[in-house]
């Protein structure tokens, strides 16, 4: 465990950040993710650019980033595999299954992380939890089947929520689709649950990582750097 005296949120980010580089293996491409803390991670990834090969990353907005360091970003497609993916998480139950998507990217995260071998994740303490669902539950959908999709978590007892800008258009992803932001839920059986909301017709991705769950999670927390393996 890192020790420090009382830290901000911004300088935990920054302390997980930098923490992860330790998982980065030279010569080798590494999968990136996105959101504020990964912002964190890109900056102390610019300071070893040169002994890597690059990234796949999982948005546009984590690419402009990496870019504007000089640190290549290759596509998906190029690449069979990656030693490790380093992303955030909105939650972290005890087995290391996540929920994702609050900065609207899950559909290409969980691409980047099914290609990595190990996933480390990235988060302050404020994200463990005991049974996922506190957090909104992200769904990616295709837009004619939102009403359908809500409707169907209705019945699992959740109220979907069409995620929407600041000006009230519906929001809308780096793949050109719609995010349902799903309330009210307790996921007690992350995979159970995974693999019956991901073949709803309509749904694009559902924002619960139990197949691509964390290996490794840093967490932020007002002593430090916690190390969790799962």
């Amino acid at each position: 465990m890192t020790t420090s005296a009382s830290l901000s949120q911004d300088e935990l980010k920054a302390l997980v950040g930098q923490a992860a580089l330790r998982y980065v293996v030279p010569g080798d491409i590494v999968g990136v993710g996105t959101g504020s803390t990964v912002n964190q991670f890109i900056q102390a990834l610019g300071s070893m650019k040169d002994q890597i090969r690059g990234a796949v990353s999982s948005s546009e907005a984590s690419t402009q980033r990496l870019k504007a360091l000089g640190i290549p970003v290759l596509d998906a497609n190029e690449v069979e595999s990656l030693s490790v993916y380093i992303d955030g998480a909105d939650e972290i139950d005890p087995r290391g299954h996540l929920i994702k998507g609050g900065g609207a990217a899950l559909t290409r995260e969980k691409i980047v992380a099914a290609l990595a071998r190990q996933f480390v994740c990235i988060a302050d303490v404020s994200k463990l939890v005991d049974t996922l669902g506190r957090f909104p539950l992200p769904v990616e959908v295709i837009p004619m089947a939102t009403e359908q999709i809500a409707r169907r978590f209705s019945a699992l007892g959740g109220n979907a929520v069409l995620r929407r800008t600041a000006d009230g258009l519906p929001l809308v992803t780096d793949n050109q689709q719609h995010i349902l932001d799903v309330h009210g839920l307790s996921i007690q059986e992350p995979l159970a649950f995974e693999s019956d909301a991901s073949q709803w017709p309509g749904v694009v991705t559902v924002g619960v990582f139990a197949y691509q769950k964390a290996h490794i999670a840093l967490i932020g927390a007002p002593e430090g750097v916690r190390t969790l393996q799962y």
